[in-house]
């Protein structure tokens, strides 16, 4: 029994006439009423209750014809989900974010330009640090990455630059830096502060970017406290530890005890922001995300300067 055994069986019960099936069908009548004696032949039950000028359903065929409606209806949206799979409009997306990253404006952006696009796709976001989303995209237990710099010697993956933005200042709001906020910070004016750090363990990050660009100017940080993550630095300063370099994005946090100042310029550069998924990615899916990702502006995000 075939699919068309079925079409062909709901089209004749609900015409109740094999002429008008037929036409419905875009058919000949024979070849239709041969199916029909086929189907019937092989499920071994009468369908029909037959007469001249009239057919009907039988009591068998009535309850038959309750399934094969939905036989073919499943069939129908089978179809259906596979096609809208085939053109990433549907199946589960599984994003990983720094925690930088995540605190960006454009993330929520991204994630809410994607829903509204591909409204039956599914979004699982989870935070990591960068080592792990790396590990998670080669093992394919990610789809894509934002992270804050593209992974190097890593053929396998492939990253699109969607922004940059300024490094500030984080000061606890007791200190003696914080009583300017809206002036510009000097490396002079630095000169012997405790900083708060935080290097990636397993290879280059934020710390030696950041490092490699102040000791063009002959400035090395006196590091007070080294921390993993951002947030952890961010915590740090916020408990009067220490000072530290942070992203702009990140200026929304704990603003009753942090001061944020805005860098004098040329100390650093702009901090980029990438998404990053593997090279052989084949699922129409994570492409149609790259696309939407790469088509949202980035939100401006101010030093308290500017």
């Amino acid at each position: 029994m075939e699919l068309r055994h079925l079409r062909y069986f709901v089209a004749v019960a609900e015409s109740g006439s094999m002429t008008k099936a037929a036409q419905r069908l875009g058919i000949q009548q024979p070849p239709l009423g041969q199916q029909i004696r086929d189907l019937e032949a092989e499920l071994k039950v009468q369908l029909f209750a037959r007469a001249p000028k009239r057919i009907a359903l039988s009591v068998a065929g009535q309850v038959f014809l309750e399934d094969a409606r939905h036989i073919l209806a499943s069939a129908a949206e089978a179809i259906e989900n596979v096609r809208r799979f085939d053109r990433g409009e549907q199946g589960l997306l599984s994003v990983g974010f720094t925690s930088s990253a995540s605190m960006h404006p454009i993330a929520p952006r991204i994630l809410q330009a994607f829903s509204h696009a591909y409204p039956l796709a599914k979004i699982d976001v989870e935070e990591r640090e960068t080592y792990e989303l790396i590990l998670g995209l080669q093992k394919r237990k990610l789809d894509a990455a934002f992270m804050r710099f593209a992974p190097r010697d890593l053929p396998e993956l492939t990253s699109t630059a969607l922004l940059d933005e300024d490094m500030v200042l984080a000061i606890p709001s007791g200190h003696a830096l914080a009583r300017h906020p809206t002036q510009a910070v000097t490396l002079k004016m630095l000169s012997g502060e405790g900083f708060v750090l935080y290097r990636r363990p397993d290879g280059f990050g934020i710390f030696d970017w950041m490092t490699a660009a102040l000791a063009k100017h002959g400035f090395v940080p006196r590091i007070a406290h080294e921390t993993h993550r951002l947030m952890a630095a961010i915590n740090i300063v916020a408990a009067g530890a220490g000072i530290s370099f942070i992203p702009a994005s990140m200026q929304t946090l704990h603003r009753e005890a942090v001061v944020y100042r805005p860098l004098a310029p040329d100390i650093l550069p702009r901090l980029p922001l990438y998404l990053v998924v593997r090279a052989d990615q084949d699922l129409t899916l994570v492409r149609n995300f790259v696309d939407v990702a790469k088509g949202v502006g980035p939100a401006t995000v101010k030093s308290p300067l500017k």
